[in-house]
């Protein structure tokens, strides 16, 4: 190898860490942005140590996929609830309910079962919840809770296989709702974007929908995870009718109204005790 091919090797690996550190620089605004609903371009270029131009290109990319919206000096968070963050920010929101509601889920799941759980940061908290378990056996399309079992012995868990979806940390498409379809397990674990009484369970992109629709189909017992900010969203694609849920867990008590809901469709709801 020449010197001119070491060069351009060099000047490529710094243009890829260079591209990564630009991503992960983006999540962080993407998180400030979900905690603080604005950010200036001044601040962030102080926060990050990068020129205010660095920061306006991040902010243009953000506004672009539909995350934020520019405003002078700045952006704020575009807050559709039919928009879905990037994986590694999602499982960073809301992550104490999200560790009561995996608790409540694991004492739902007997030693030995075939459960179902969906491409959700909810379902990455549940099988945490669940690792203490000496025998399971689970199907998932999610990467995420791939990686988390994969130090979990005495457990088989079955990938569904299908198309990487960016952003997503999931597997979707024909193949992944096909290998999902063969299976008849005795319970299915899914979250969702939005819950209404009237629009049903929905959420933000169509073959998440699709890939959970699967899911409902090859399950006897249905448990939909979600927490309390979910309750009264409708995103943009839906999953199913309520009335297609056997358990809702959450993690507070949701209001009277619900509730009235609930127990007129022999809908089963769990939720923390303890919360607000």
């Amino acid at each position: 190898m020449g010197p001119e091919e070491n060069v351009n090797d060099m000047e490529m690996h710094r243009e890829g860490r260079g591209q990564m550190l630009a991503v992960e620089r983006r999540n962080l605004i993407l998180e400030k942005l979900q905690d603080e609903r604005k950010v200036v371009v001044s601040e962030l270029s102080a926060l990050f140590d990068v020129s205010e131009e660095t920061i306006r290109r991040d902010l243009d990319k953000l506004d672009r996929q539909g995350l934020a919206v520019k405003s002078y000096g700045g952006a704020v968070l575009n807050e559709n609830a039919g928009l879905d963050m990037p994986f590694n920010v999602r499982k960073k929101r809301n992550s104490r309910e999200k560790q009561e509601i995996g608790a409540l889920v694991s004492g739902l799941i007997q030693e030995g079962e075939h459960i179902i759980v969906d491409p959700s940061t909810t379902a990455v908290a549940v099988v945490k919840a669940l690792k203490s378990r000496k025998k399971l056996t689970v199907i998932t399309s999610s990467i995420e809770v791939m990686i988390e079992l994969s130090d979990v012995s005495g457990w088989e868990v079955i990938c569904t296989g299908g198309t990487l979806r960016e952003n997503y940390l999931t597997l979707t498409g024909s193949r992944a709702e096909d290998v999902i379809r063969s299976f008849n397990a005795d319970k299915v674990i899914l979250s969702c974007k939005g819950l209404d009484r009237e629009k049903g369970v929905t959420d933000a992109h169509e073959m998440l929908s699709r890939l959970k629709q699967a899911m409902l189909q090859s399950a006897r017992q249905r448990i939909l995870a979600v927490d309390h900010s979910k309750f009264g969203n409708v995103a943009f694609s839906r999953i199913c009718e309520l009335q297609a849920i056997d358990i809702v867990v959450t993690d507070r008590r949701p209001d009277e109204q619900w509730m009235e809901y609930f127990a007129e469709n022999g809908i089963e709801c769990l939720y923390d005790s303890n919360g607000q």
